[in-house]
């Protein structure tokens, strides 16, 4: 039976030839992309590194178009990738678990930027200017937060440790670009959120802060995600903007005119000052050195706190209306380990790239 169409198939060809000749070759690989970034101290390299021309340089080398569009509202810049406005975005590893993974958008993280360490906070609201609240006192607060985001998983961390969970609380969905001034009105008691609102609450002086991601150190990861299909097809992308990402990793460190530069750019670029943006840096792990990255994502601690984040979203409804389990959403880490179903792999993380950059192949 296979040979009776192959011999048909052979014989179509030869009468379809002139037709043949008329088709398209296959497409060429996309060299046009869209990145989308929200502001945030650790990912403030980005825009940098467009206004520099580092970006230019970098996809210029590749052959590429690579455009960094800002989105104000940081899920909003999720959400958008996820419906396939951008190719890559800026996000935490719970969010790019959450949404694009869950939503079933295949999607590499390609850089692990950092790490929370003290940038993600809970602050409560004192009572008068002699009140220093802890963390326990949050018992029957509304409490004002992105709903179902990294700031979400921060407070349930925190609850654990005072024997308190999310039922004794008051969630209000606050979009990030509006938890300062929700704090500064009279009926908001509580907010979590990141920096550099963080930053600007924390001038109210009725601000106290009772638990920071220091607290949970490795646990709110920093990364640019890429669609695993946009680095099959032209891992060009993932070689410019690694390249692009360490070349201002080294120009914004250390204490020369370069480095300060670079920094108050970034601090401008954030609406802070340059102190302010220092301060900030103090409490974020950036991975500065590709090295380092690589180590991170290779350790066995990355997936004991995906672990951590499968469970809280797969109890938060977070992993889709058709998950049975914490395991519905596969995750590759760059070992090759595989956690939760390994059919369905919509979350990656890849050292390659890093190890690239980290040995000057880029």
């Amino acid at each position: 039976m296979r040979s009776h169409f192959r011999s048909w198939l052979a014989a179509a060809l030869l009468l379809s030839a002139p037709a043949l000749l008329s088709l398209p070759a296959e497409a060429a690989p996309k060299t046009s992309f869209r990145i989308a970034w929200s502001i945030y101290v650790g990912w403030m390299p980005w825009p940098y590194a467009a206004e520099s021309g580092i970006l230019k340089k970098w996809a210029d080398k590749y052959g590429l178009q690579i455009e960094l569009i800002e989105v104000n509202d940081y899920v909003e810049s999720i959400n958008q990738y996820t419906a396939g406005s951008f190719d890559g975005v800026v996000l935490t590893n719970m969010d790019g678990l959450t949404i694009p993974a869950a939503g079933g958008v295949d999607t590499t993280a390609i850089i692990v930027g950092d790490f929370s360490n003290g940038n993600d906070a809970v602050i409560l609201k004192r009572k008068s200017a002699t009140d220093h609240p802890k963390l326990a006192d949050i018992a029957a607060r509304k409490v004002n937060l992105v709903e179902l985001s990294c700031s979400q998983y921060l407070l349930a961390r925190g609850l654990d440790t005072v024997h308190l969970s999310e039922r004794d609380l008051t969630l209000v969905n606050t979009s990030d670009a509006d938890i300062v001034a929700a704090f500064s009105t009279g009926d908001v008691g509580a907010v979590v959120t990141w920096n550099p609102q963080v930053s600007e609450v924390l001038k109210n002086p009725l601000a106290e802060k009772v638990f920071d991601s220091s607290q949970i150190p490795g646990e709110i990861i920093d990364l640019m995600v890429v669609k695993t299909e946009a680095v099959k097809d032209n891992p060009k992308l993932a070689m410019a903007l690694t390249g692009a990402w360490y070349e201002v990793m080294s120009r914004m460190t250390g204490s020369d005119a370069a480095a300060q530069a670079a920094r108050q750019q970034m601090a401008t670029d954030s609406g802070t000052d340059l102190p302010g943006f220092d301060h900030q840096l103090t409490t974020t792990k950036m991975f500065y050195d590709p090295a380092d990255a690589v180590a991170f994502a290779d350790s066995p601690a990355l997936a004991k706190t995906m672990d951590l984040v499968r469970k809280f979203s797969f109890d938060h409804g977070l992993l889709g209306q058709a998950a049975a389990t914490a395991d519905a959403v596969g995750i590759e880490y760059p070992t090759g380990d595989i956690a939760g179903d390994k059919t369905n792999i919509k979350f990656r993380f890849s050292d390659e790239f890093m190890k690239l950059a980290a040995s000057h192949k880029l």
